[in-house]
């Protein structure tokens, strides 16, 4: 670049033709003084068959060319008027935006272990380093990374835990339950005892009677007293009462025993939710080959984003490299004019697609990133080569019998059939008898404890008071439960029936996804077939291309060929170029996606997850 600004330093006249910008103008006398004239009514086709024209038949060609600039105007206008261009303008090294530049740097070295934990889940992004550093990964790191960070992962793991915790939960139910009670309280009360009526007119003996009378008076007839004689000690006058504030404390305490005997709801309601941990398990299955390949497509998408910035900037080199040549075979009269504006444009179309490269792979790093669940302030590069994957060891049927053979995604789908069911059985169970054992012993005390006493009237009561009582004891008990539900107004048969959709539902789903899965399956062996068929012609397409364009750039410099002969060569090796990479892309990624329906897989989080992604056939 730098050879070629001094080229055009130099010769100012070739440079001012660089660049102008051609706004649809045309000089037509000039044009009309070096044509040869004819008569004809149809200008083009005059022009076509190259006969001869008057100086006077130039004038419908004139109105021809007119009517072409007006339309370029209009397209001009359409497009918007292009920007003057003067001899400050550099029209090889556009400025690019810093921030595209900063996320395209080179890789400063491998991924480093700091930079492999993600970020605090509830956290968000704070202040970005000042420089972010490029770090680069391989496929098999990435992919363990992605294992161990992605939050989704992380979801269906504690799920598992949560579920085999409810399973063990539930299991306990076949033992009996064992609990102990105790409690204290203290207490204070106020109470007033009060007989609007005597008692000793029931009979109860001397006890009851009042002072002098016959202990028989309700048996007497005339109710004589005795003289002498004092009231009995219960013996309560009318109008009697008594007042008297009583505080204490009151404990106890004892061990509880229950158990189901007959639970018929017990065992499919612990087996169902073993069905739901198996569900689970499975997803987690499902979701690791998910992630294997959602991982590989960012990867080699990165991958291929890569290698077109080496390609488009490898096109740009050349580019400048020809334009070169061009001016100088300008400046010796070789080629007109034209050639050198065509080579000035085909020059800054394709900066423009190396500009869009330079995007597209800043945001393949930033997608490859997020799957990973990387540190916010790091940039992931791809350290691995762009290689072949190893050849697919099964035949399309030998992939779809395999596919079908343990596949986590359709086991989920059984697993749920399976708790639908048990949970149809639990819910039914629902209006059989259950039968239920409990026990229990336990102790008690007390300390009560009556004061400020207050008569009323005459009194009363005072011999059932007692100062300061303590009490003391234990009891025990043991029985059976039975309950037996006869009528519910349809609550249990039509909760079964509504799991028995949902189980008939299940069903199709399973239906769904087995013929989703050999969609999938099919699609990716063909197209992995085709891709690599595509690779062969692909790898023939690019030795063609890189001698044509060789052969064409001499023609060019020797004046043999024009240079749209250039142009098209070169675009040729381009396309040839991107086909290729292309190709070995697509090969590998059609090669995750049948892994992405084979690769095995543990069903618990505590196993180890394997981190190579090829297929063996001694594995089925």
């Amino acid at each position: 670049m730098k050879r070629l600004g001094r080229i055009l330093e130099n010769q100012s006249q070739e440079s001012s033709l660089i660049r102008i910008v051609i706004r649809g103008t045309l000089l037509l006398p000039l044009i009309g003084g070096i044509l040869p004239t004819t008569v004809g009514a149809d200008p083009l086709r005059d022009a076509t068959a190259a006969t001869p024209l008057t100086l006077g038949d130039t004038k419908n060609l004139e109105r021809s060319w007119e009517r072409l600039k007006q339309q370029l105007d209009s397209l001009d206008t359409l497009l918007g008027p292009a920007p003057a261009l003067d001899s400050s303008d550099d029209l090889f090294t556009p400025e690019l935006p810093a921030n595209l530049m900063d996320a395209n740097r080179p890789a400063e070295g491998p991924l480093l272990d700091d930079n492999r934990q993600p970020d605090n889940p509830l956290a968000l992004p704070g202040n970005a380093r000042q420089t972010t550093p490029v770090q680069s990964v391989t496929l098999e790191q990435a992919v363990a990374i992605a294992f161990r960070n992605n939050p989704s992962l992380q979801v269906q793991r504690d799920q598992i835990e949560a579920q085999a915790a409810r399973v063990a939960s539930l299991a306990g139910t076949y033992w009996p339950t064992i609990s102990v009670f105790a409690d204290a309280e203290g207490f204070q009360s106020g109470s007033t005892t009060y007989s609007p009526y005597a008692n000793n007119s029931f009979g109860f003996g001397p006890l009851f009677a009042k002072q002098g009378q016959t202990p028989n008076l309700a048996l007497t007839n005339n109710g004589s007293t005795v003289k002498g004689e004092q009231a009995g000690p219960f013996f309560v006058p009318a109008g009697g009462g008594l007042y008297a504030v009583t505080n204490g404390v009151d404990a106890q305490a004892g061990l509880e025993l229950s158990y189901a005997v007959i639970d018929f709801a017990r065992t499919p309601r612990v087996q169902a939710a073993q069905a739901r941990l198996e569900q689970f398990q499975q997803q987690y299955a499902n979701q690791l080959r998910a992630l294997q390949l959602e991982v590989s497509e960012a990867y080699y998408e990165l991958q291929r984003n890569e290698q077109l910035v080496r390609i488009r900037d490898a096109v740009v080199r050349t580019d400048l490299i020809l334009l070169e040549d061009t001016l100088n075979l300008k400046q010796a009269g070789l080629v007109p004019r034209v050639d050198l504006l065509r080579r000035s444009a085909t020059l800054s179309t394709d900066q423009e697609d190396l500009i869009q490269a330079l995007a597209d792979r800043a945001v393949s790093r930033r997608a490859l990133w997020s799957v990973l669940n990387l540190p916010a302030d790091v940039i992931p590069s791809a350290a691995d080569p762009i290689n072949l994957s190893p050849a697919w060891p099964l035949n399309l049927e030998q992939t779809l019998l395999a596919a079908y053979d343990n596949n986590p995604e359709l086991d989920a789908i059984l697993a749920t059939r399976r708790a639908l069911a048990l949970r149809q059985d639990e819910t039914a169970a629902q209006l059989l008898p259950q039968l239920s054992l409990f026990a229990s012993v336990g102790g008690l005390a007390s300390v009560e404890r009556i004061f400020n006493f207050s008569l009323i009237g005459n009194g009363c009561c005072g011999a059932t008071f007692l100062p300061l009582e303590q009490v003391a004891g234990y009891d025990w008990s043991v029985g059976l439960a039975f309950n037996w539900i006869i009528f519910n107004a349809g609550v249990t048969s039509n909760a079964v029936k509504a799991l028995s959709i949902q189980e008939q539902a299940a069903t199709q789903a399973y239906a769904a996804t087995r013929n989703a899965i050999r969609l999938r399956l099919e699609r990716a062996f063909l197209n992995h077939e085709a891709s690599l068929a595509k690779l062969l012609s692909a790898r023939r397409a690019v030795g063609a291309s890189k001698e044509a364009f060789r052969d064409s750039n001499l023609r060019y410099k020797t004046g043999l060929a024009s240079e749209v002969d250039l142009s098209v060569t070169q675009t040729q090796l381009v396309n040839s170029l991107v086909n290729r990479l292309v190709a070995v892309v697509d090969v590998n990624v059609t090669y995750a996606r049948l892994l992405r329906e084979l690769l095995p897989m543990p069903r618990d989080p505590k196993q180890t997850i394997p981190a190579t992604l090829n297929l063996q056939e001694s594995s089925f």
